[in-house]
């Protein structure tokens, strides 16, 4: 789950991190009213107009704005606020429809009171599968694309890798600081950072925090200026209050509509629809389908409880994509009967009518025989099988 950069602030301010401070504003007329507060705490006219989506790159598509008086605020508010935002993260990226502004922060000039003493950094907290280790990625060179930096400058990108039953040592803390090329007041405040927020990385259960630019401002303390912060869905039970921070609006809605019904769906750019029970089972799926010459169209998990309706409403998603020229059903019929889900899958072709892409149902286990013989005998073009390799053989051959 993605929060908004407001949103993320907050919770690292929580943790004790020094944020950029601004006001959440939804019309032109809130955000007169929080550059007035803003400014007046301030003593500057100088602020700064955020646009409030789940992407980064705002900037480059215009979401980001420097204001120094209030005509320039309610202008760059005017023109930010529900505007369509294309940013090289947006979906489709700058070609694409981009993504609708409904929220815009008005923050603080962080960089008050001399640009030119400030210092920006990159810093960011994830885990690293490969080592089984959380891992802090950080640069010198904040402010820019850390991908562009990596590929033309690796060296300039640094990683401490902690492990997770020590926790973050502090003589790394100290090697982050020197590696930044900080000193004195800035070194000290840099490790105090860094400890906060792994703190708040692993309290939160997220999977990324990610700081970019990371300010060393005039007064040598380190400010988090932007934020991009992804929480694990999985462990959002543990977080009720950062479960209600979820904004539905920034996520695909088709994604969002398959989570009501109990389907754990993911899009994807392929051309083969999955239905599988199990995520492992789903994973194996997607990968026979490469094997076979296809690429999945999705993940689809309709879980150990796949009735007729919940196939039903797993069809719908599926078709509702018109990359889709094939569906495999993959089910394994442990917990759930395999003739139940062949008369799913029947009653569903039956009432949706108008199926017009090739159908491979593939079930094995409980009662697999049974299913096997419904579907044969339903009369419609539904193509069975038993085994992996022989579903596999059928998405080969109807996407010749």
């Amino acid at each position: 789950m993605n929060l908004h950069e407001y949103q993320a602030k907050e919770l690292l301010k929580s943790f004790g991190i020094k944020i950029q401070e601004g006001i959440v504003a939804e019309s032109v007329d809130q955000a007169v009213e929080a550059y007035e507060e803003i400014t007046s705490r301030t003593g500057t006219d100088v602020a700064v107009v955020k646009a409030q989506i789940h992407a980064g790159g705002r900037g480059k598509g215009g979401g980001v704005k420097l204001v120094k008086s209030l005509e320039e605020l309610k202008e760059h508010a005017g023109n930010i606020l529900w505007m369509m935002l294309k940013t090289p993260q947006t979906p489709g990226g700058l070609e694409g429809p981009g993504k609708l502004v409904s929220k815009i922060l008005i923050a603080e000039d962080a960089y008050r009171p001399d640009f030119d003493a400030c210092k920006e950094f990159y810093m960011s907290v994830l885990m690293d599968r490969g080592s089984k280790r959380n891992v802090i990625v950080y640069s010198t060179e904040g402010g820019m694309d850390i991908e562009k930096v990596a590929e033309e400058t690796p060296h300039l990108v640094h990683k401490e890798f902690i492990d997770p039953t020590l926790g973050i040592q502090g003589y790394q803390l100290r090697k982050i600081a020197f590696n930044l090329g900080l000193s004195g007041a800035a070194f000290k405040d840099m490790t105090k950072f860094v400890s906060k927020l792994y703190k708040a990385f692993v309290t939160s259960d997220a999977s990324l925090f990610e700081i970019n630019p990371c300010l060393k401002n005039a007064h040598d303390e380190i400010v988090a200026v932007d934020s991009k912060v992804s929480l694990d869905d999985n462990a959002l039970f543990r977080h009720p209050d950062l479960a209600e921070l979820r904004d539905e609006s920034e996520e695909d809605p088709t994604e969002v509509e398959a989570k009501s019904y109990g389907l754990n769906y993911v899009n994807l750019d392929g051309n083969v629809g999955c239905m599988v029970n199990g995520a492992g089972l789903a994973m194996a799926t997607m990968d026979i389908i490469k094997l076979s010459g296809g690429d999945p169209a999705n993940f689809l998990d309709v879980g150990g409880t796949a009735d007729a309706a919940r196939v039903e409403q797993a069809f719908r998603i599926i078709l509702r994509d018109p990359k889709v020229k094939a569906i495999l059903i993959n089910i394994f019929g442990g917990i759930v009967r395999c003739d139940r889900v062949a008369n799913g899958v029947v009653d569903a072709y039956k009432n949706m009518g108008n199926i017009n892409v090739p159908i491979i149902v593939r079930l094995q286990g409980t009662n697999a025989d049974i299913a096997k013989k419904i579907i044969d005998e339903s009369g419609l073009e539904v193509h069975s099988a038993i085994q992996l390799h022989e579903a596999a053989a059928l998405v080969e051959q109807v996407l010749a």
